[in-house]
């Protein structure tokens, strides 16, 4: 199994930077930073390396800094997680109060807390989603989804138990999240899958003529057929044994959201053929899209709906929403978690939530997917041999880099422009293992002017990794 590509961590002398948003002012990596690396490289596994050789001291808003003064204008968000901005202060003081207030935990047993967190998270979903179940990670509520839509649909037909998620897709890294998951590398593990947890493809317009939109002959019907088709292909001919389907807002690897009629489609079969519609929100949640959820961008309602990451912008927390004959179906302390509703983490929630509300970041957030649609659709025209796809929603955009002439992704070109990037002041998550993605995902509060400057970098990263290839 690939191990990834890791950073060279011999201190470089690069260029100064002091602008607005960006500082650098030492080598990099500098020698502290390579200290603090050596040594987690030594007492952590080797998965826990391979991103940029940059030691977080704090991050603000879009700024991650190191202890040396350096300062870098973030797009990952963290891993998508910190969709208010880094060290939000309303998010900061709400955790400083629970904390001083006394309580740290509390299991099932109840607070106030988790009460105005799960209202909260009731009055900014549809109403068809009624009732929510705290967790602490986005595979914990993947694999809750999955078990409710089993016991649901098995109730009514023992053996209506057949899961259907995506190729590509991912949904966390537990036995149950990664059986469901679309990526083969990752299951090697796992000797005895899920017979009944089956991957069809995704609409993926990089892949499939026939999910290109930009196509003339494209049309909602042909692609959703092809789903259809591919069901066949893996033996699921009884459509009526299906339990649920389970899509992402957007995989990950490209940011790329299901065509909305074709969504719609997806709804009426789901309600056909009686199937819980699971939508894991959990990269895609609270603005990133552009707006609330991402499911709103077509127009229907999941059955289930999983969130994580952004829900907080910080502490973990994750839930389930759901509907309520769905979401009660098992009895007092038969589903819990050990740290369900954890009271900093839901402190921590319940002031993200509302300050993307009050300042109507998923708005914010579709103004500035003017801007990366813009700016991104230009770099790709830019180097159109080195730039195979480039497309996204909202605030979540990929660019991916292919060996010139052919779709191969070329994971070791964008490797060097998120290295790049990283000593010019701009920090990107690093591809890892066959991935080739430069996924932007800055938190929501990024203003136009550090928008345009993060994509100033890029474009200038991009150029200058093709120079080194020479």
């Amino acid at each position: 199994m690939s191990k990834g590509e890791q950073f060279d961590l011999r201190p470089k002398e690069v260029p100064h930077i002091h602008t607005k948003y960006r500082t650098i002012q030492t080598t990099i990596p500098n020698p502290e930073s390579v200290a603090i690396i050596e040594g987690l490289r030594k007492y952590e596994p080797i998965s826990m390396s391979g991103q940029p050789p940059v030691v977080w001291d704090r991050a603000e808003g879009i700024n991650v800094y190191d202890a040396q003064g350096n300062r870098w204008i973030d797009m990952s968000s963290c891993v998508v997680v910190a969709n208010a901005g880094h060290c939000n202060p309303r998010v900061k003081q709400a955790i400083l109060d629970m904390v001083q207030h006394g309580l740290l935990n509390n299991y099932v047993f109840p607070s106030a807390i988790r009460e105005k967190l799960t209202k909260k998270i009731i009055e900014v979903t549809p109403p068809e989603l009624e009732k929510v179940f705290l967790l602490t990670t986005g595979a914990e509520s993947t694999e809750c989804a999955i078990k409710l839509a089993r016991t649901y649909t098995r109730r009514h037909d023992p053996d209506k138990n057949i899961v259907v998620t995506f190729e590509d897709g991912f949904h966390g890294r537990t036995l149950g999240s990664q059986m469901a998951g679309g990526s083969p590398r990752d299951k090697q593990w796992i000797r005895n899958l899920d017979p009944d947890m089956v991957q069809i493809p995704f609409p993926n317009s990089f892949k499939y003529e026939w999910a290109d939109q930009t196509r003339s002959d494209y049309s909602d019907d042909r692609c959703f057929s092809k789903l259809l088709e591919h069901l066949e292909r893996a033996g699921i001919k009884n459509h009526d044994k299906i339990s649920a389907i389970m899509t992402e807002t957007f995989q990950g690897g490209w940011c790329e959201l299901i065509p909305a009629g074709v969504l719609q489609r997806l709804r009426r079969f789901c309600d056909a053929h009686h199937i819980v519609l699971i939508y894991d929100e959990v990269q895609g949640g609270f603005g990133r899209t552009g707006k609330m959820f991402g499911f709103m961008h077509g127009g229907i309602v999941p059955d289930l709906v999983c969130c994580g990451k952004g829900i907080s912008s910080s502490l973990p927390i994750s839930c389930v929403a759901g509907r309520k004959e769905i979401m009660d179906l098992y009895g007092p302390g038969e589903m819990t978690s050990t740290h369900t509703g954890n009271p900093v983490s839901c402190a921590a929630a319940l002031a993200s939530i509302e300050y993307i509300v009050e300042n109507d970041l998923a708005g914010h957030c579709a103004e500035m997917e003017k801007v990366m649609a813009k700016r991104v659709a230009a770099i790709q025209q830019k180097y159109p041999d080195w730039i195979g796809f480039a497309k996204g929603v909202g605030l979540a955009w990929a660019i991916i880099p292919v060996i010139p002439g052919t779709k191969e992704l070329d994971c070791a070109f964008a490797h060097d422009v998120v290295r790049i990037a990283m000593e010019k002041g701009v920090l990107m998550f690093a591809p890892v293992g066959s991935g080739a993605t430069l996924k932007l995902v800055p938190p929501l509060v990024i203003t136009e002017d550090a928008l345009l400057e993060a994509l100033d970098v890029i474009d200038e990263s991009i150029a200058q990794a093709i120079a080194e290839r020479g």
